[in-house]
């Protein structure tokens, strides 16, 4: 499987062609449909990439809550889904996506991925768009 259409929910078949790991999971990067630029890794069981499927909106698998978790469900920064994609191995998924808000990063950055290693120190290359405390007031 080299890509699921968005639009065809009715067939599941897809779903069996995944190389999901031991807990039923697959890691999942969600990048920027317009500039490739890779916004955040998370994971999907089933039932997740169901829902994103059927509502073209980036649904994920808190390992830490243990539960569905729809990205933007409490910040409001959305991922609309364009394309999904599965690499060679069937066990990666990647979501081509539009960032609704700007922000993908629950530290209020872009992306997950504001810092690089610069001579052994991980050194901060993305500013902070919106202060955390004023997306998730839960």
């Amino acid at each position: 499987m080299t890509e699921t259409s968005l639009h065809d929910t009715g067939n599941e078949e897809f779903l069996d062609q995944v190389l999901w790991n031991s807990d039923g999971l697959i890691p999942v990067i969600a990048q920027d449909y317009l500039n490739n630029d890779i916004l955040m890794v998370a994971w999907m069981n089933r039932e997740a990439l169901v829902l994103s499927v059927a509502e073209q909106r980036a649904v994920y698998w808190s390992r830490s809550r243990k539960r569905l978790w729809r990205k933007g469900e409490e910040s409001g920064n959305v991922q609309s889904i364009k394309e999904i994609r599965i690499d060679c191995d069937e066990d990666v998924i990647i979501l081509k996506v539009e960032q609704l808000g700007g922000i993908a990063c629950h530290t209020g950055t872009r992306s997950c991925f504001y810092r690089k290693l610069d001579n052994g120190v991980w050194k901060t290359v993305e500013k902070v768009i919106k202060d955390p405390k004023e997306m998730y007031t839960k």
